[in-house]
């Protein structure tokens, strides 16, 4: 889902920081109003950064990455995941691709503007009790990628430099078998944290879902 260098024009690049910094300043509130909910957003931080940087290659116009999307979202929250992800996103740029810093707010933007769009919707109404159910969890993440990959053709199409449409419907085709893995990893880790829900420890790092 990462943006090459050259792609978009500095007042385009901009203005996506703009939009990334005004997005992430309101919901930066909430973790004073809930002080848990800063652990949770570091550990939702170092578990994107681990899935991400653990499988990623090239394809079509942008990467194919294991985001961990739904299992970060249903287990940590809306908000520790939607800030874990541009702290994620920082994490990697100044530890392993300082390129991508450039395009921070943009990756930001792709990755997040799909998650508030789900946490609206679907999220809010599948999200309870039906964490276990992978029927649920295959719409979230269908529905969430999908949203991905229209952000990343919206930055191609308003690109300054044309990218042949078969190379972005490349890319939104490797997510495929994101979306079919995903829910069985989701619900895996779901079921571990309800079984150790007794536990304060757990209670406080994590949203456990309740038992559909």
């Amino acid at each position: 889902m990462h943006i090459e260098p050259g792609i978009l024009s500095g007042a385009k690049i901009a203005a996506a920081n703009l939009a990334a910094i005004s997005l992430a300043a309101a919901q930066a509130p909430q973790l004073l109003r809930k002080p848990q909910l800063v652990l949770r957003t570091l550990l939702a931080a170092l578990f994107f950064s681990v899935f991400m940087q653990s499988f990623h290659l090239p394809a079509g116009a942008s990467e194919l990455h294991f985001i961990g999307a739904m299992p970060i979202y249903l287990t940590l929250g809306f908000v520790p995941a939607l800030l874990g992800f541009g702290l994620g996103l920082l994490l990697q740029g100044v530890v392993f691709e300082p390129a991508d810093l450039l395009h921070l707010g943009v990756n930001f933007l792709s990755l997040t503007v799909p998650l508030l769009a789900l946490h609206a919707t679907l999220g809010r109404r599948l999200a309870a009790g039906a964490a276990t159910r992978i029927g649920a969890v295959l719409r979230l993440d269908a529905a969430y990628y999908a949203g991905v990959a229209l952000m990343v053709g919206f930055w191609l199409a308003t690109g300054e430099v044309a990218t042949p449409f078969a190379e972005w419907t490349a890319f939104a085709a490797a997510y495929l078998p994101v979306v079919l893995i995903e829910p069985v990893f989701t619900v895996a880790v779901v079921k571990l944290l309800q079984s150790q829900a007794h536990r304060p420890l757990v209670r406080l790092c994590f949203a456990v879902p309740a038992r559909g």
